[in-house]
């Protein structure tokens, strides 16, 4: 088997890579170690910057997105017992946000794919990645108990933190920035018309709160918890009554509940491996960064190196010019850690840390109420909540 690109993970990440590359013509093969139906089952957040809504449009993957996802142009902070609305429409010159699920960004780009007749291997075993330092990269994986290598020109690793692609680099041509927050997410999805039109982050003397949803009729919850914290302690009344503590009068008096359809905790991370290239293998998305799902950062960076992956291997092919190769790792990680601070920072203005106490409460206090009050201090939220440029 041969191709140009290899690419070694079906998530949103890898499925748009294919895409692009499809629209530019170059030939690439997905490799995906778990079935379609598990990769469609993944319960992922689904804010989009507009760069990421630009890249799905781009590779023809926007058109129910338009149709069925759900515009904001600003989010609500509430703290003290009130909720102040952060107007991204006006502190940045008309930008917003898009509220899409994440897997039904997967489901989408799926669907592309296979309506184009593009290669996708699901329930690939043993993935192996071979040769990347030199000019003959490959993959090797194993299927129905059989043996297959995939030669390619290049391999592109979006499989994720877990993933065999960074595993495969020496250690040593590894940096690792990495901080493990003491705290994870509690999150419930319900059958329940959101409590509010925008997303609603809540600071509160209990923890965080946030207020989000999928669609006009399913929505997504989360309070912050412990990191020892068990789903099994959490019925779905003790769950609605934790989240209505946290919030202002209005918005607990309209919060509408109902069954869980799903319920987990998530830990909260940061991590950064420099850089993204070795050689042939490229890193993309959670293969190479996490950052805290504050920010709605993790889908839409993601995307963003796959834009600017998509447009290296698209020149080398066209143009025969691998100025875009080579600079591909250093454009990535300078907008992933800009990325980094904010979600860093969001996730630290928002959050009560075992070391808070009554000072650092008033800390946060005060610069929610600087931030609130202040058109230079929102814009800067506003500016990189909507995204920075690619």
């Amino acid at each position: 088997m041969r191709t140009q690109v290899a690419i070694v993970g079906a998530g949103p990440a890898g499925l748009l890579l294919g895409a692009l590359l499809a629209k530019a013509g170059v030939e690439s093969v997905v490799l995906e170690r778990r079935s379609a139906e598990y990769v469609l089952g993944r319960i992922r957040a689904g804010v989009l910057e507009q760069v990421t809504v630009d890249l799905l449009d781009a590779a023809g993957a926007g058109a129910r997105m338009h149709v069925e996802g759900l515009p904001h142009a600003g989010i609500e902070l509430c703290f003290g017992g009130s909720r102040h609305r952060i107007d991204f429409h006006d502190l940045t010159g008309g930008k917003q946000v898009m509220v899409y699920g994440q897997t039904e960004v997967t489901r989408d780009l799926m669907d592309l794919r296979e309506s184009q007749g593009l290669a996708t291997i699901y329930e690939a075993e043993d993935v192996s990645v071979h040769g990347f330092d030199g000019s003959r990269p490959s993959v090797r994986f194993t299927q129905d108990g059989r043996p297959y290598e995939l030669e390619c020109d290049f391999i592109a690793g979006c499989d994720g933190y877990h993933g065999v692609s960074r595993q495969s680099v020496p250690h040593s041509a590894l940096r690792k920035y990495e901080r493990i927050y003491p705290f994870g997410w509690l999150g419930v999805l319900s059958e329940t018309p959101p409590v509010s039109h925008e997303l609603i982050y809540s600071n509160h003397e209990r923890g965080f709160a946030l207020c989000s949803m999928r669609s006009a009729t399913r929505s997504r919850y989360y309070v912050q918890c412990a990191l020892d914290d068990k789903v099994e302690h959490w019925s779905d009344a003790a769950f609605w009554a934790e989240l209505r503590a946290r919030l202002d009068d209005a918005a607990a008096d309209a919060l509408v509940t109902g069954p869980s359809i799903e319920k987990s905790i998530a830990p909260l991370r940061s991590f950064v491996a420099e850089p993204m290239r070795f050689g042939r293998l490229f890193l993309a998305g959670d293969a190479a960064h996490i950052v805290p799902p504050t920010g709605a950062k993790g889908l839409n960076l993601a995307a963003g190196d796959v834009g600017l992956l998509a447009r290296a291997f698209e020149e080398h092919y066209r143009d025969r010019s691998d100025a875009a190769i080579d600079d591909y790792s250093a454009r990535c990680l300078r907008r992933v850690w800009r990325a980094e601070r904010f979600s860093w920072w969001f996730t630290s203005l928002m959050h009560k840390f075992p070391e808070t106490g009554a000072f650092g409460q008033k800390m946060q206090a005060a610069e929610l109420d600087y931030l609130v009050h202040s058109r230079a201090a929102a814009t800067a939220l506003a500016e990189n909540y909507v995204g920075l440029p690619l």
